[in-house]
C-alpha cells in the first residue's frame, strides 16, 4: 500500500529502513521509536519533512503507511505500540535485499490477503481511506497506551505492589502478605488458592518497576526461591527478554508465569469489575468508545 505523494521506490527504501532498525530490536521497539529512528537514518525530503493540516510530521504517515503492507506479509508485528519483526520477516529481509523488491514483494502479500478478504476486490484508493482510518486509530491507541505506560514506569514501587496484590485478589486468590518497605529477600507477595493457606499451591510473586526487559539471570534467582509446589509470578512494567521468556516456558517442575505491562493492564481491565472501589485508583482506566476500521 503506497503512501500518498510518494514513490513505491521511497516506500521500499523507508520500509527496508525500517525493517533493519526491527533486526536490531529482536525483543520489540515502541513505535515512535522505531520511526525517529528511520527517520534519523535517511535524509528525508521537503515533503516528508512537512507536517499535515491535522498536525504530524507527514513522514510518520508514510512510514506507517508501508508497515501496512509488512503486517499483512506476516513479515511484522504491532501491539499496543510494540512493533516486533517476525521469523517471517527476516527471512525476507535476506531473500530480498534490494529495497525495491523488498516492498514490491510486501505489496504482493498485501494484495492477495486483501483479495481473499473480499467479495469484491476494492480499489486502490478505497483501500486507501480504509487504511487512513486504520492508521489513526493505531496512532490514538498507541497514545493511549504511551499514557498507561508512562504512569506504570513512574508509580511508587510499593503502590505497584499493592496494584498486583488488588488483582489477585479481584481473580479470587487470597493475599496473605505484601512485602513493606525494606528488603523482601525477592518475594513481594504471598497468595493461596483458599483463605486458610491450607491448600497448595502457594503463590509466591515477584514486582518489578521497570523500562527495560528483564533478563534472564534476574529470572533465574526468582526461580531458586520457588519450590516445586509453588507457584511463581514475576510482574513487570517493562518486559522479558526472549531468553527469559524461552527459561520460562522449558520449566518442567517448577510452575513460573510471567506478567508483563501488556498482561498486566489487560487483566486489570478484564478484572475491573471484580476490583474493590478502593483499589480502582491504583491504576485508574476508563474506556472511550469510538468507530474503529474493519481492517
Amino acid at each position: 500500500m503506497s503512501g500518498k505523494g510518494i514513490t513505491k521506490k521511497r516506500n521500499g527504501l523507508i520500509l527496508h529502513e525500517l525493517f533493519k532498525v526491527l533486526l536490531q530490536n529482536p525483543d520489540g521497539v515502541q513505535a515512535k521509536d522505531a520511526i525517529a529512528a528511520v527517520a534519523s537514518k535517511l535524509e528525508l525530503t521537503e515533503h516528508e519533512k512537512g507536517d499535515y493540516e491535522k498536525g504530524g510530521r507527514r513522514f510518520d504517515k508514510i512510514l506507517r503507511f508501508t508497515t501496512v503492507d509488512a503486517v499483512k506479509a506476516g513479515w511484522m508485528r504491532k501491539k499496543k505500540g510494540i512493533w516486533n519483526i517476525t521469523e517471517e520477516g527476516q527471512q525476507a529481509v535476506t531473500d530480498f535485499p534490494d529495497s525495491a523488491k523488498f516492498y514490491q514483494e510486501a505489496s504482493r502479500l498485501y494484495w492477495k490477503w486483501r483479495n481473499s478478504t473480499l467479495d469484491e476486490v476494492e480499489s486502490e484508493e478505497e483501500a486507501t481511506q480504509e487504511l487512513e482510518a486504520k492508521i489513526t486509530f493505531e496512532e490514538a491507541e498507541e497514545q493511549a497506551w504511551d499514557e498507561i505506560s508512562a504512569y506504570l514506569e513512574s508509580i511508587d514501587p510499593y503502590d505497584l505492589q499493592k496494584l498486583v496484590a488488588a488483582l489477585l485478589e479481584a481473580m479470587e486468590y487470597y493475599v496473605s502478605w505484601v512485602s513493606p518497605p525494606g528488603k523482601d529477600g525477592g518475594i513481594d507477595i504471598l497468595a493461596w488458592t483458599d483463605p486458610l493457606g491450607t491448600k497448595p499451591p502457594r503463590i509466591k510473586v515477584q514486582v518489578k518497576r521497570r523500562k527495560d526487559n528483564i533478563p534472564v539471570d534476574e529470572l533465574r534467582s526468582f526461580l531458586a526461591l520457588i519450590n516445586e509446589d509453588d507457584v511463581g509470578i514475576f510482574v513487570t512494567t517493562g518486559g522479558f527478554t526472549k531468553d527469559a521468556q524461552e527459561l520460562a516456558r522449558n520449566q518442567e517442575r517448577r510452575k513460573i508465569t510471567l506478567l508483563d505491562r501488556q498482561d498486566l493492564v489487560d487483566l486489570w481491565i478484564d478484572y475491573s469489575d471484580e476490583l474493590e472501589k478502593d483499589d480502582w485508583h491504583l491504576l485508574p482506566l476508563k474506556p472511550i468508545y469510538f468507530l474503529a476500521p474493519n481492517t
